[in-house]
């Protein structure tokens, strides 16, 4: 008899297989809720809705040193290099990272996995400390974004909010913020508005830089179970790890299809040889091991920007049934 399991991710390619019924994991009757990335982390984290969930890394990495209500298996749907997310006003003065210091920079929230690796490689590559800048949060389009879980930051970090009926993207085209940090382009960047562009741009040619001289494609999202949940079916980690493996599997071999291509992209297979050569043959791996430099990076940038209370190590993340040898 199957186990009914309720997933809330959105709709990738590299999950398509487990949405559409293609990969059933074993022992499991699933139910797949694709949603808004915004919505599920909301609803996982404040309320628990759903029985296993994408979940943003460091909402992760902040409950699991201190409540620890979720169990995480080593699958990263969402990976994004961040240089892209750093938008700057005309009238700030910012023509280099380095300007950035002293300054007031708009993020939707401190907590947000973008903002901490934005931070974080704006500290190690460029140095720009954490609490060179001062934080101004509050919704990107919307006013009245707050955090979704309380933070305990470290002194110098200076945080305030904007005004209940401003958003960061308005402030930010008015020139009243000099920068915003964020994973989702500001609405003045994208309808064309000249006072507003990106700090690195193009930013493919500094995110590939970055990958040659650290090997981090950064990690987004993982995976989590209610501890609940995982506690009374501990198979359930190591089962849901094997299907997400192999719907992304079965994504990858998309790529190789030249009879008809499977996505919009005229040059698909272009882009595919290109990744690779810069980023190598499994670009997108899941597991401990060939995440482990990348993890260990966040975890520091964690700890050091007042998120996790106290230090971790990559093995304290996932279920311990996810971390044999022969993972991949």
């Amino acid at each position: 008899m199957s186990i009914p399991l309720t997933l809330a991710c959105e709709r990738y390619d590299r999950t398509e297989a487990l949405r559409d019924g293609r990969v059933r994991p074993a022992g499991v009757d699933l139910t797949y809720l694709p949603q808004q990335v915004e919505e599920t982390f909301f609803r996982m984290a404040r309320f628990q809705e759903f029985d296993a969930a994408e979940m943003s890394l460091s909402s992760y990495v902040i409950g699991l040193t201190r409540e620890a209500p979720f169990v995480a298996i080593p699958v990263f749907p969402s990976r994004f290099f961040r240089h892209s997310g750093v938008y700057v006003s005309a009238t700030s003065g910012i023509e280099k990272p380095q300007d950035l210091a002293g300054k007031q920079v708009g993020i939707a929230e401190y907590q947000l996995t973008a903002n901490v690796w934005i931070r974080g490689f704006l500290a190690d590559d460029h140095g720009v400390p954490v609490e060179s800048v001062t934080y101004r949060t509050g919704g990107l389009h919307d006013p009245g974004r707050p955090e979704k879980l309380k933070v305990d930051l470290p002194s110098g970090v200076t945080v305030r909010p904007i005004g209940p009926d401003q958003t960061l993207s308005d402030l930010l085209a008015a020139g009243e913020i000099d920068a915003v940090y964020t994973p989702r382009e500001p609405r003045s960047f994208t309808v064309g508005d000249g006072r507003v562009r990106r700090l690195f741009d193009p930013a493919g040619p500094a995110e590939a830089a970055y990958f040659r001289r650290t090997g981090i494609f950064p990690i987004m999202h993982v995976v989590v179970l209610r501890r609940e949940v995982y506690e009374r079916h501990r198979w359930l980690a190591r089962s849901l790890y094997d299907a997400f493996a192999e719907a992304k599997r079965l994504c990858e071999e998309n790529f190789a299809e030249t009879a008809a291509l499977r996505y919009m992209l005229p040059w698909l297979l272009d882009e595919v040889d290109r990744t690779r050569s810069i980023l190598g043959d499994d670009f997108w791996p899941y597991g401990l091991e060939a995440n482990r430099e990348a993890l260990r990076t966040f975890l520091r940038y964690s700890y050091d920007q007042g998120l996790a209370a106290r230090p971790l190590e990559p093995e304290e993340l996932f279920a311990p049934e996810t971390l044999e040898s022969t993972l991949v």
